[in-house]
């Protein structure tokens, strides 16, 4: 098998900010906090470029970027109240884009931040096996010792009792 990495180097490493912070997301499930944050940027910078983007095409109807940016929010989170439409097809180009990303987005991060909670509870569950296994290991060596200590009890009365026979063999009549 060839090795994919440069000759005499080991992997590479990302070297832009965004690369090392996807390389990290990706390795290891995020954090509730690290993925709510992703969740409220991503929203945060779809907003403001749709806003400004609608403005630029749509003009006419999105008087501002902040009715633009309202309009985005709107349909980024699939609400809709139709008090600001697109009149052209780029307006309607990226509405298609803003509600799919909109929509796709949220699904993803709903799925990694399930998907932590999930790998945390699993960690959970086996460290409480552990537990209960380490502990019923030990509740059986001290079962095993009592029985062990009720067989010698019970191996010494023996002994006395077969001593007491052949000291004093019972009659026979």
């Amino acid at each position: 098998m060839t090795d994919v990495f440069p000759k005499g180097r080991g992997p590479l490493r990302p070297t832009s900010l965004v690369e090392r912070r996807m390389s990290k997301f990706m390795r290891s499930p995020p954090s509730v906090r690290l993925a709510a944050s992703v969740i409220v940027t991503a929203t945060a910078l779809i907003v403001v470029a749709g806003g400004v983007l609608m403005r630029v095409f749509d003009h006419a109807e999105y008087g501002s970027i902040w009715i633009g940016m309202w309009w985005v929010l709107q349909t980024v989170t699939t609400v809709g109240y139709g008090d600001f439409t697109p009149n052209n097809t780029a307006g309607y180009l990226l509405t298609a884009f803003v509600l799919l990303e909109g929509v796709a987005f949220l699904t993803i991060i709903t799925a990694a931040i399930t998907s932590s909670f999930v790998a945390r509870a699993q960690r959970e569950r086996a460290a409480e096996a552990a537990a209960d296994e380490a502990a019923g290991g030990a509740n059986v060596a001290a079962r095993l010792d009592s029985l062990d200590t009720h067989v010698a009890e019970l191996t010494e009365q023996i002994t006395k009792l077969g001593e007491l026979i052949r000291a004093a063999p019972p009659s026979v009549q």
